[in-house]
């Protein structure tokens, strides 16, 4: 049965786990969070060749679908993770906390990797609607800058995170954002 609200419409309603984390301080258009360690399950293919989002996204779908050793199916968690380095493009999922990494079956898919994430810290800017590449661009160069401004030094490129699904959620209400790995803040929570 299909259900449709102002979210979006669904095949059914259902909520997904999110990553844990701690807001530290914010500073206007963005936020350091302090997020716990995760494990990931990660696909990184030649961005020149062959990096297509639908297909990163069905192989590692797959995985989480009963494409494993043991055939497990595991629970789907938001957001899905994409960020670049070098020639690279990577897309991981986030696998379900009650999972440890020796829980997890070891993917059908060699290319696959199941990677431990320790905890860390990142900036975080939130936006809704399409994230098409050159919004994408533009407020991962912001992040950057305003981090920058503010004495931060990122680790590592930014991340693209999508929350909803592009083919079922009304865009406007569509949750993204784009995290910048921090080096350690020394920062306190905040709320």
């Amino acid at each position: 049965m299909m259900r449709c609200d102002l979210r979006g419409c669904t095949g059914m309603a259902r909520k997904v786990e999110e990553p844990e984390y701690d807001v530290l301080v914010r500073h206007g258009e963005f936020e350091v969070r302090r997020y716990s360690d995760m494990i990931q399950a990660r696909l990184s293919v030649d961005r020149n060749n062959e990096f297509k989002p639908s297909h990163s996204f069905r192989r590692i779908a797959g995985y989480i679908f009963g494409g494993n050793a043991n055939s497990t199916r595991i629970p789907m968690t938001s957001p899905v993770q994409i960020w670049h380095s070098g020639t690279y493009s990577t897309m991981a999922f986030t696998m379900p906390s009650f999972l440890s990494e020796e829980d997890l079956p070891h993917p059908n898919d060699e290319d696959i990797q199941i990677t431990a994430v320790p905890a860390g810290e990142v900036a975080a800017i939130k936006f809704s609607g399409f994230s098409n590449r050159s919004k994408v661009s533009r407020l991962m160069q912001k992040i950057i800058h305003l981090t920058e401004k503010k004495g931060y030094i990122g680790r590592n490129e930014p991340i693209l995170a999508i929350y909803d699904n592009p083919s079922t959620t009304i865009p406007f209400l569509r949750r993204n954002e784009i995290l910048l790995p921090l080096e350690n803040t020394g920062g306190g929570t905040i709320e």
